[in-house]
């Protein structure tokens, strides 16, 4: 069988290896766009509101509304806490009346997307759609909360043509574990300071025992629990996304 020498070629390579070099360039392109977006969107949050300058720290619950929301709701009344609820649209306009008891008790009401998805599952028509669904349509300071605070290389330039803003957070309860809940409650406590932004969840019956615990722990040290504007949040900046960062691991 005839055999080729690569030198015969003008190029000094067999055909394809050029084809090839591209198509393994593309790949490492699109692997740092996506490795870039989680650490600088999601870990570091580099841009996104985060802790504030208020008195307060801040209770904001995630993927409501559920089954659960009328007893949380009841629960933040008889602490007279007020709170910041990202809810999913699919759950929203499955449940209205929740949605308006939130708002009527005087709660923040903020986006978790029209759905419960990582942005890195969603085409780009998707995510658009999905960033943009907002229960209070009408304001002009809208904020997003991304589900698991994923970031796919759009979602950036997507919120910001949407006209919202990604919020984020800087203390976990991590309330969809099944851990003691007096445990989360002190463990949240010696993270949290003035204007610190929680991050809990609408639905875990662990959250509404955690919350037990840290309401009046939050009572016992001058500090009121408020919603997500009450605290004032800043634009997460390089050092401070360093530290979320460290954290994180």
């Amino acid at each position: 069988m005839a055999q080729f020498d690569v030198a015969q070629w003008p190029s000094g390579r067999a055909p394809g290896n050029g084809k090839l070099k591209s198509v393994w360039w593309l790949l490492g392109a699109a692997a740092l766009s996506l490795l870039g977006s989680d650490v600088l969107g999601r870990q570091m949050g580099v841009g996104a509101l985060g802790a504030g300058r208020g008195a307060g720290v801040a209770l904001t619950f995630d993927d409501g509304p559920s089954s659960s929301t009328p007893e949380l709701l009841a629960l933040l009344a008889r602490h007279g806490a007020r709170a910041t609820f990202f809810l999913t649209g699919e759950r929203a306009q499955a449940d209205p009346a929740a949605v308006q008891a939130m708002r009527a008790a005087g709660h923040q009401l903020e986006s978790h997307g029209y759905t419960h998805r990582h942005a890195l599952t969603l085409l780009p028509w998707a995510e658009w759609r999905h960033v943009r669904w907002h229960p209070e349509p009408q304001r002009e300071d809208r904020s997003y909360r991304p589900p698991w605070g994923g970031h796919s290389p759009l979602t950036r330039l997507l919120t910001r043509a949407a006209g919202v803003r990604v919020a984020l957070w800087d203390v976990e309860s991590h309330d969809w574990t099944d851990r003691d809940p007096a445990d989360l409650a002190r463990q949240m406590l010696a993270q949290l300071r003035p204007g610190s932004v929680l991050l809990l969840h609408d639905g875990p019956a662990t959250t509404l025992a955690l919350l037990e615990h840290l309401l009046p722990a939050l009572k016992e040290r001058g500090l009121e629990a408020v919603t997500l504007k009450d605290v004032q949040p800043q634009r997460i900046g390089w050092a401070a996304g360093l530290e979320r960062l460290k954290r994180m691991w």
